[in-house]
């Protein structure tokens, strides 16, 4: 005869779910150095220093016109793009 349990194991120590590793990114800040509405995209300076990131208008967190304005205040994650690392999900502070 086989027994049946009612048991739920835990998730392995360290990832509570497959998408643990996205839910724990924490957003950095930065200030938008420039943006062109017309190439739909610039670049935003992080304030840890590092080096400026790309900001394309798809990566823009607001309903309607994605723009971004010069000494903008954002909030944002950092992602490897095609040709090094940008900013996503960009969200104006």
């Amino acid at each position: 005869m086989m027994r049946v349990s009612n048991r739920i194991d835990p998730p392995p120590r360290g990832r509570s779910s497959p998408n643990a590793a996205e839910e724990e990114k924490t957003m950095a800040t930065g200030t938008v150095k420039w943006f062109s509405d017309a190439k739909g995209f610039g670049f935003i300076k992080p304030d840890d220093g590092t080096p400026d990131l790309f900001a394309h208008f798809s990566e823009i967190r607001v309903d309607g016109f994605k723009s971004l304005q010069e000494n903008q205040r954002v909030s944002f994650e950092v992602r490897q793009g095609r040709k090094g690392l940008q900013a996503a999900n960009i969200q104006p502070q």
